[in-house]
């Protein structure tokens, strides 16, 4: 469809659409319902408010909560284009999903068309004219130095982290952050690891492939059973204290410190996965347990879930007696992490970028999580959310005697992808779904409620 923006006002808009909700929700029925074509150039906010009799503010508003929804892209210079995918009425192809999936509830992933592209482009350019001929060569294994100041920065002001910047540790992720620690708590001696139950299915996994037996620590409303740790014989323990995954409770204060003294009876250590602690939708976030004695914790954290996982960068605070056996392995492992994309993040950091960024996708984050909440007590009342208000993902209580197992499936068959709770765990657990909702607006988040609940 041509642009034509003297008539852009009859062409999109009823009269009654006045205000920034109504502007938003014509934009999007009209991109919907296919009278905007992807690819269409819109009207500059200016052109556009002036047509409305609105003020410009009340279009960028809703300009930038649409290209957060993935309806719209935003590009300096080219200004506004209604986006090459988008989620239409009846249509199979979506904006964040795989092309399989009508509705993709996979827990853990953010916004990716959110991602702060021209900012992270800004930063790519800006540290790249700062780095020097030297440091275009073989990076340091522990990490680039600008970046590793930048997050003890960031890490103590945000999460209470105790750290200098040449105690933290730059990774190819939290995955390559785990498969290190692995290796160097097996060359250490340990022949175990403990992990959460239910608890992500990677780590287990990945702590096995590094020759460890692996066992299992039930978690109930208050986190890990640290009780539980004395029937075993392991020295060191991967948990998530700030937002448990994926249950989503938070590990209880008096367990916090009953865990830290178990550290220090056994001579091991605990491992803390803070993934999406930034992520709190109804007050701050407890501070990082590495706090309480870093020299027994270990902190591990990555960008995977406030950027992108497609950097694959994520950074460890090990103790003192940890850290040299890190960074020997990692540099067997691949001679340290790319300087460029450190860079950039270092120098997103200190510009404040990052913290813009969380800022705006945890507003969205909430916004959605809450119309998937409202819209299952709308429509499923009995299905109880469990946990607290924060990450991407929610885990919903079944009704007793569901098979979360077998719902999953009926799901898959109509395009819905989900995760059942049993598949976290080997052990008896009550029928429940993990779902995430980052990634996804809310219309689609209300559509695939009504998924849900004809499945049921």
């Amino acid at each position: 469809m041509a642009a034509n923006w003297t008539t852009f006002r009859e062409l999109l808009l009823p009269a009654s659409a006045g205000r920034r909700r109504g502007v938003e929700a014509e934009l999007r029925r009209a991109i919907r319902d296919g009278r905007l074509a992807p690819g269409t150039r819109l009207p500059s906010s200016r052109d556009l408010a002036a047509q409305l009799g609105v003020a410009r503010g009340t279009v960028t508003a809703a300009y930038e909560q649409l290209a957060g929804e993935g309806y719209l892209v935003a590009k300096r210079g080219s200004g506004t284009t209604v986006a090459a995918t988008f989620p239409r009425a009846g249509a199979v192809a979506e904006a964040e999903t795989a092309p399989r999936w009508r509705y993709d509830l996979r827990p853990g992933v953010p916004a990716l068309s959110g991602f702060p592209r021209e900012e992270w482009l800004r930063a790519q350019r800006n540290a790249l004219t700062a780095l020097t001929a030297e440091e275009l060569g073989y990076p340091d294994p522990a990490g680039f130095p600008g970046l590793r100041a930048e997050l003890a920065d960031y890490l103590g002001r945000v999460r209470a982290v105790a750290a200098r910047p040449s105690e933290v540790v730059v990774t190819n992720g939290a995955a390559q952050a785990i498969s290190l620690l692995g290796r160097v708590f097996r060359d250490l001696g340990h022949v175990s690891a403990a992990v959460e139950e239910p608890g992500h299915f990677g780590t287990e996994e990945t702590l096995a492939a590094q020759g460890l037996r692996v066992e299992r620590i039930p978690v109930d409303e208050k986190g890990l059973r640290v009780d539980a740790l004395s029937t075993t014989d392991c020295r060191v323990v991967f948990v998530t204290a700030a937002h448990q995954f994926p249950l989503g409770v938070v590990l209880h204060p008096e367990r916090r410190r009953a865990l830290v003294e178990w550290a220090r009876e056994r001579d091991g250590f605990v491992v803390e996965d803070d993934y999406d602690a930034e992520h709190r939708y109804d007050r701050p976030a407890l501070g990082a347990m590495q706090a309480l004695d870093p020299s027994r914790v270990v902190y591990q954290g990555s960008a995977s879930k406030v950027l992108a996982p497609a950097l694959r960068l994520g950074w460890l605070v090990p103790p003192p007696a940890l850290a040299g056996p890190v960074v020997r392995g990692k540099t067997l492992t691949d001679l340290g992490t790319g300087t460029l994309h450190q860079a950039a993040l270092a120098e997103l950091l200190r510009t404040g970028g990052y913290d813009r960024h969380l800022r705006r996708t945890r507003q969205l984050y909430r916004v959605r999580r809450d119309a998937l909440l409202d819209e299952l007590a709308r429509l499923l009342p009995s299905w109880e959310p469990i946990g607290v208000a924060a990450g991407l993902h929610v885990v919903l209580r079944l009704p007793e005697g569901t098979d979360d197992a077998a719902l999953r499936d009926r799901l898959a068959r109509r395009g819905v992808h989900v995760f059942a709770l049993s598949g976290y765990s080997r052990a008896p657990i009550f029928p429940g779904l993990v779902l995430g909702y980052a990634a996804t607006s809310p219309d689609r988040l209300r559509a695939a409620v009504r998924e849900l609940r004809d499945c049921a």
